[in-house]
């Protein structure tokens, strides 16, 4: 069953396949044609089209979750930088703020262009100058600057009317510029075309330079980055890469720096209050041993000195800790922290998602100052920054509000430790009890002196260290071929659309005809068998049947004779009725001239005309119209006196419409005496056929179905109406016909083999070692 089922989905792609090739491939010729017209489309376009190139980098950032940790002498000095997560860093890369620092490194702001014939280039190596703003945020747009290098006296020529001379800050029409030498000029002896340049906000070109760039991180596992640029100059995409990567490394390291000089901020002011209340202690210490003669005192002090001393050290911790925090608490909730203020520092905070939160809200506070300045305050970009920021402040204060819990019950513990070293004290004297609380307070503001010397020390350090988050693997390099315009796709894609193209317009053209074109289409329309296709015609001869003439369309109704049979036509079933839908298939003549090709077998037939409201066998044969069916049918003639013999056709015999055709044929047809008639010439002939009026039109081929043996059903190509076939199974339902058979009649080869059969004509049908005395030449169709 399975198989069965595989052998018909293949029988019908098959099909399907034959069907496409019979509709399509007529039309080769013109497929090529827009073959031809593609490829020169497509060489048109990419011979005027700018190629665009591809540059590529690669850097690795430092994250120590994916195995980039620094050694340990690095990681020693550097105190202050906070770790990278990749997927940060690659936003960062391709962020506004670094691509505005490429633009105005590069002078992208200013481009230089040459004229062309066709359209203008970019003059990025071509132009002997360069043009340097000094205030390239103010600029204001300015299209095609026309211009004029003289390399003798170096001088620049502006619309034909400034000049200006290299290397010097000259106020222009345009703002004050600065004309420099093209360091990326590459010489050539052919001259220089006009030359001119454009002007545009630094902020308003960005956004068209952020378009040509592509990062991306090169795996999940791995915190390699790949840069890729896109440009119409190789050379500016490399720089402009290089630049970036630059631009970004000298970021990190600004924001490191201003996390140290912060760090060193707050570590000076609190060396200053801890110096002077140690300056203070010392003295209270001298002062109360001279006075009191204490120099010394005795073992168990020295035991809760010691004790106390490591308490007081780790309360002097928390207290720091306790002051970062609540100096973050209060830049978080300042509202003027949102102008890119410096961040305070994290000192001896040891939570890593603190530092995070922080890095997050800086950058982001920063990122919100920067795009604040070029677009409105409603801004969709501003509005998601802003509301960024929002999210990350709660979570740093909820952050900061449990580390302060923790640190209060760390404060209270110690407390307790110390009020039981107290209750010790009570023993030791008073004096020495009073000069171990002096020292107690001594040894404290020294550790955390101590202490903040250390990390300031740190922190000048890692302010001094200058150690990049980042490394670059490859610099920028742009490969030798464009990836744009893509040659080969270009050649595709235009061959396919005008390929496409004549598809769909012979589609639709044969679509909308609503006429009958393809067999496969009269077998779904109908469940009638067709037993015969006769191809189109074009002479002028209305009889192609003729004894020793041999031609492709004969031998189509030489099939159509031998086809008979499977109708069931043989010596006791002669009787043949051919229809049609509508006047115009070629109904009669495919009667005469199959009447013709059965004569010639040496049967005698008899061909009769009873379509009696346009009769037109009497033409086709060529004998004059005499009394016929209607005189019978009126009772005027005889049956034998209505034949007449087709000179030109030996065993041929007609029977006409009549001379005076009735004003009612159907009724004629009606009253009984064509039974008469057909019983007659059905003993008298081998062969009886019978032409009647179109079906659809006149209701004569319903009544003269039932008497025949087999009605041929006339179709024409590309005449036919498919509403009239699909209509043939539904109208038989109500007026059967009897044994219906189709005939294809006028099937032209479509496309530009309208005269041409097909293989083997030469053959069958030529006439090659053949004599051809007294013989009519071939006719090819």
């Amino acid at each position: 069953m399975q198989a069965s089922k595989q052998k018909i989905r293949e029988e019908r792609d098959d099909n399907m396949m034959q069907q496409f090739v019979s509709k399509y491939v007529p039309y080769w010729p013109l497929f090529l044609l827009s073959i031809v017209i593609a490829v020169g489309i497509a060489y048109t376009y990419l011979r005027y089209t700018t190629p665009v190139y591809e540059a590529t980098a690669t850097i690795i950032i430092k994250d120590d979750k994916k195995g980039n940790e620094e050694s340990k002498l690095v990681e020693s000095l550097d105190q202050i930088s906070s770790k990278k997560i990749v997927e940060n860093e690659v936003e960062i890369i391709q962020s506004r703020k670094l691509m505005e620092n490429v633009v105005r490194s590069l002078r992208l702001y200013a481009p230089v262009y040459e004229k062309g014939d066709v359209h203008d280039v970019l003059a990025y190596t071509t132009s002997p100058i360069s043009i340097l703003s000094v205030y390239p945020d103010s600029l204001k747009f300015a299209e095609k600057i026309m211009f004029e290098y003289d390399n003798n006296t170096r001088q620049i020529i502006i619309s034909n009317k400034y000049k200006y001379s290299l290397d010097q800050i000259v106020e222009t029409p345009f703002g004050k510029l600065k004309f420099i030498a093209n360091k990326n000029y590459a010489s050539s002896k052919a001259p220089l075309k006009q030359l001119y340049f454009n002007l545009s906000p630094v902020k308003g070109i960005v956004s068209s330079i952020l378009s040509g760039l592509k990062v991306d991180p090169s795996s999940k596992l791995s915190s390699v980055v790949d840069l890729s640029y896109r440009d119409v100059d190789p050379l500016r995409a490399e720089n402009i890469l290089d630049q970036l990567i630059i631009a970004y490394q000298q970021s990190a390291n600004d924001e490191k720096d201003a996390l140290a000089r912060n760090t060193l901020l707050f570590v000076n002011e609190r060396l200053n209050i801890v110096s002077h209340d140690l300056d203070s202690i010392e003295k209270k210490i001298q002062k109360y041993k001279s006075g009191n003669r204490a120099v010394d005192i005795s073992t168990q002090g020295q035991l809760f000195l010691q004790n106390v001393n490591a308490n007081d050290q780790k309360l002097g911790d928390v207290s720091t800790q306790i002051a970062v925090l609540d100096q973050v608490e209060n830049f978080v909730k300042s509202k003027e922290n949102s102008v890119g203020g410096v961040v305070p520092s994290t000192l001896g905070v040891n939570d890593p998602v603190l530092s995070q939160l922080i890095d997050k809200l800086y950058t982001s506070e920063l990122e919100y100052s920067q795009l604040k300045k070029t677009v409105g305050e409603n801004n969709p970009s501003l509005l998601t920054i802003a509301d960024r920021i929002n999210k990350i402040k709660p979570s740093i204060l909820s952050n900061i509000s449990s580390q302060r819990q923790s640190l209060n019950a760390t404060t209270q513990n110690i407390n307790s430790n110390n009020g039981s070293y107290n209750s010790l004290l009570q023993n030791v004297p008073q004096k020495e009890r009073q000069l171990l609380e002096i020292s107690r307070e001594q040894q404290l503001k020294t550790n955390l002196y101590a202490f903040l010397l250390q990390k300031r020390e740190e922190s000048e350090l890692s302010y001094a260290s200058a150690v990049s988050n980042s490394r670059v693997v490859d610099y920028a390099q742009a490969g030798p071929n464009p990836v744009s315009p893509n040659r080969n796709l270009i050649y595709i894609l235009c061959i396919v659309l005008l390929t496409g193209l004549c598809v769909a317009v012979i589609f639709v053209k044969e679509f909308l005809t609503g006429k009958v074109l393809y067999r496969h289409e009269i077998e779904a329309l109908t469940s009638f068998p067709i037993i015969g296709e006769v191809a189109f015609d074009k002479s002028k001869d209305k009889i192609v049947i003729e004894k020793g003439r041999r031609s492709f369309i004969a031998e189509e109704f030489r099939k159509l004779r031998i086809s008979l049979s499977f109708l069931g036509i043989d010596s006791s079933r002669k009787k043949i009725l051919i229809t049609s839908s509508i006047s115009g298939e070629g109904k009669s003549f495919i009667a005469a001239n199959l009447a013709v090709s059965l004569s010639l077998t040496g049967k005698r037939v008899v061909i009769v005309d009873m379509d009696l409201n346009n009769p037109t066998i009497d033409k086709i044969l060529n004998i004059k119209r005499e009394e016929g069916v209607t005189e019978f049918l009126e009772g005027a003639s005889d049956p034998e006196e209505i034949i007449r013999n087709v000179a030109e056709h030996e065993n041929l015999f007609f029977v006409s419409a009549g001379v005076d055709l009735p004003e009612n044929p159907s009724e004629l047809l009606s009253n009984g005496k064509v039974n008469e008639l057909i019983n007659y010439l059905e003993n008298s002939f081998d062969l009886v056929i019978i032409d009647t009026s179109p079906i659809v039109l006149v209701t004569d081929g319903y009544l003269l179905t039932g008497l025949c043996d087999a009605t041929l059903y006339v179709i024409r190509h590309h005449y036919t109406p498919k509403m009239l076939i699909k209509r043939l199974d539904e109208n038989t339902n109500i007026n059967p016909i009897n044994n219906p058979a189709i005939v294809f009649n006028g099937v032209k080869m479509r496309g530009f083999f309208k005269n041409n059969y097909g293989y083997g004509y030469d053959y069958v049908y030529g006439n090659k070692g053949r004599k051809t005395e007294n013989k009519k030449p071939i006719v090819k169709y």
